[in-house]
């Protein structure tokens, strides 16, 4: 190995220059289809029926808010400026506006039009914001109903990339600066991907440095020595920076769940590195040269860590069963990940150790007592208090029970926005004031014998726009209805309760001669162009995904019991219900994961212990984290949705980790002949400190994730900092008790063993 050293310290400083370059070439996305559950049947039928028409998310919404109120001639002026100004803004296809609309007026000679609200005429104002305020399609819809808001609606490409989406939200905030208006809010597709994308870029920034902070931290007690800190800090700031070179080198983009990634890293490389540097200095205190040191270290440590970055890579890896491409994406970014890590470790750290002796690495004194006591008493612990341990195991798996017996899918999007970030006071202001973000569609299929404008067609749909209209949390609902009820309105001098379809077919013939004539009613985003598939398009406020899911299940109902068939049929679609149908897909693919990730594990456990009850020992243990960070969910309220469904994955990599390093010690032991319980003392004086250590590293690591502002990683990061600290309460407490049940001694060593425990 010694002869080596400077060879492969070279090849890791190559690959450090390359890595540094490729990792300035990261590539950042967010969209909401990432979150689509690929190969469902209703994603399938969602892209066919947007071939049709157009994508229910290619709009931005502009609300721009005046406090005193919005019938205000200068502020009228500015608002219709605006809209018209904004058709010149990059990606824009259309815009509009209440200070754009109209109402047709008959008159004895020709239809023509009067404007929904008179921007120079101030007398005017208070009966135009009242027909405003009762008119359904505009409350809610393009004015709130305190009448302190207009919306602006932009129709924007279709399928709009990160750039096109920055370079539009540029464009258009220079042209809200210039018109002048105190306060906007926003809310679409091109700017979520602006914010949510700059979003992740500080959270991967942040966690980083805040790791980084925390294990340098933690190296400075643990070590008390330049050269160790520095040795160790270098060895996981290489891992991080080799892996974030291969993203960018592999063009893997970073999307919502990115800034997992450096502390993933930071703590991973850092177990690596304390077991790998203990070890080390263990040997080297029992007298060995450097060389048999590392050596000794390569074979003993080096091995147990191959298998934990295995299981850990296996727990990430799982995660391709997910059909949600983000979630899959972590999983096989990760476990690379873990894989670059354990190889920096094994040979850089390696390489450079040679370099020192333990003088130079670490200072040892009155804290290497602390830990001998301090495992001494844990391990004195699991002889004397079995009973405790056997009796405390069942009750914390009871409680876990009933706690998963409690775990909700009622994912809210709310949830998952930035805490404090202009974004989400956005989108809760939409929320409040007018319809919100969610988009719901129905798609419309005409029957034989029907055209979609068709007065019995019409008719049916009207009935569905009606039921959908009785609860409140359906908002600006729109088909091509509203063209025929408008007509029908303007027939009754343009009565607020005349807005509903002409009551004979004879009117609507009548109606429909009229609508011809009518120039640019671009009926192609709401009936095809064979007029055998119609729209009916709505936004539903964010009351959650299994709320929104009974709400459609008793609409499917209704719609089946009222609606005539032979007319037409009708299916919910809409990117709303795709994302909503992710709880369902996440609850299959996490139980399918987690399976196959406890049977690669322990097809790996019986190959290294070879002994059926060794993997039921090896395996207890790790299936207690799982239950806690299911229980905590529960007790929690905290909803089970994409990104809050990784956790498992990586409790169960990272939990088994110290199991394997507990067990391989206790292995080595007993192929040295030593008995069960001298087996178990020794496993606890060597391997002891590494795995408490490694914990409590691991435990402040996945912490740092408060900090971050995106709940669903402030979730994680806490579930899995808790749910670790009970794995190392089981593999210490629970393991030696196991162990002791299943794994005996011939007579002999029993009575040996026995007279090893009382002289301790």
């Amino acid at each position: 190995m010694l002869r080596f050293r400077v060879p492969i310290i070279i090849a890791f400083t190559l690959l450090a220059i390359a890595s540094g370059y490729f990792a300035t070439q990261l590539k950042f996305s967010f969209d909401f289809e990432q979150f689509f559950p690929e190969g469902d049947e209703d994603l399938t039928f969602f892209r066919d029926f947007i071939e049709n028409f157009e994508a229910d998310d290619n709009f931005l919404l502009v609300a721009l808010v005046r406090e005193e109120g919005v019938f205000d001639s200068a502020f009228l002026n500015k608002v219709h400026r605006f809209t018209l100004d904004a058709r010149k803004v990059p990606f824009v296809e259309e815009s509009q506006s209440l200070t754009k609309f109209s109402y047709p007026l008959k008159t004895p000679f020709a239809v023509t039009s009067i404007p929904v609200i008179h921007r120079n005429d101030p007398s005017r104002y208070e009966a135009d914001k009242k027909r405003l305020l009762a008119d359904e399609r505009f409350r809610h819809n393009f004015i709130n109903e305190d009448a302190t808001t207009l919306m602006v609606y932009l129709r924007t490409t279709s399928s709009m990339s990160l750039q096109e989406s920055e370079e539009h939200m540029e464009a258009l905030q220079a042209l809200v600066d210039k018109v002048g208006f105190e306060r906007v809010h926003y809310m679409g597709r091109p700017y979520f991907q602006k914010e949510l994308v700059y979003m992740q870029k500080r959270e991967i920034t942040v966690s980083a440095i805040v790791s980084a902070l925390l294990v340098g931290l933690i190296m400075y007690v643990l070590f008390r020595r330049p050269w160790g800190i520095v040795l160790s800090l270098i060895s996981i700031g290489l891992g991080l920076l080799l892996f974030l070179g291969f993203l960018g080198a592999a063009q893997r983009e970073l999307n919502a769940i990115a800034a997992l990634y450096p502390v993933l890293m930071i703590i991973v490389g850092t177990s690596d590195v304390i077991h790998i540097m203990s070890k080390y200095i263990d040997e080297l205190r029992k007298g060995a040269s450097r060389e048999d040191a590392i050596r000794v270290s390569m074979r003993e440590i080096g091995m147990a860590t191959l298998l934990t970055s295995l299981t850990t890579a296996i727990g990430f890896a799982t995660l391709v069963t997910s059909r949600v491409v983000p979630i899959r994406d972590f999983g096989i970014n990760a476990a690379i990940g873990v894989i670059i890590a354990y190889v920096t470790v094994i040979f850089f750290t390696t390489a450079a150790l040679s370099f020192f002796n333990t003088d130079q690495i670490v200072k040892l004194g009155k804290g290497q007592a602390f830990w001998e006591r301090l495992l001494e008493r844990t391990y004195s612990f699991t002889r004397t208090r079995a009973s405790w341990i056997r009796w405390g195991s069942l009750v914390a798996v009871l409680a876990c029970a009933w706690g998963i017996s409690q775990i909700t899918t009622n994912y809210n999007i709310i949830h998952n926005m930035p805490r404090g970030e202009q974004i989400t006071e956005d989108f809760q202001f939409f929320e409040k004031e007018l319809s919100g973000f969610r988009p719901i569609e129905f798609a419309i299929f005409v029957q034989d014998g029907y055209r979609a404008t068709d007065y019995p067609v019409l008719q049916q749909m009207a009935k569905v726009e009606d039921y959908l209209k009785q609860f409140p949390y359906i908002q600006a609902i729109g088909s091509v209805t509203a063209i025929y009820k408008s007509l029908n309105q303007m027939h009754a001098n343009n009565r607020v309760d005349a807005y509903r379809l002409p009551e004979t077919e004879a009117e609507y013939r009548r109606y429909k001669r009229l609508a011809e004539q009518v120039p640019n009613l671009q009926l192609n985003v709401l009936v095809n162009e064979k007029q055998d598939k119609a729209r009916i398009t709505s936004r539903i406020l964010d009351i959650g995904a299994d709320t929104i899911k009974v709400f459609g299940e008793r609409t499917d109902a209704w719609i089946a019991q009222n609606i005539d068939q032979e007319v037409i049929k009708v299916k919910r679609t809409g990117t709303g219900l795709i994302i909503d149908k992710n709880a369902e897909y996440i609850r299959r693919s996490l139980l399918l994961g987690l399976g196959i990730a406890v049977l690669i594990v322990s097809v790996l456990m019986a190959l290294l212990f070879r002994n059926l009850r060794m993997l039921f020992i090896s395996m207890v243990p790790n299936l207690i984290p799982l239950l806690l960070a299911g229980a905590l969910l529960g007790y929690l309220g905290i909803e089970l949705e994409a990104g809050v469904s990784i956790v498992f994955a990586v409790i169960f990599g990272i939990a088994v980790d110290d199991s394997i390093h507990f067990l391989s010690k206790f292995k080595l032991a007993r192929m040295k002949g030593l008995s069960v319980e001298e087996s178990i003392h020794l496993t606890f004086r060597e391997t002891g400190k590494a795995i408490i250590l490694t914990s409590i590293i691991l435990f402040f690591g996945f912490l740092v994730m408060l900090f971050s502002v995106h709940p669903p990683s402030v979730t994680i990061g806490l579930l899995i900092s808790l749910t670790l600290l009970s794995a190392v309460a089981a593999d210490l407490l629970l393991l030696p008790l196991l162990i002791r049940w299943l794994i005996k001694d011939d007579a002999v060593k029993v009575q040996e063993a026995a007279r090893v425990g009382e002289m301790a």
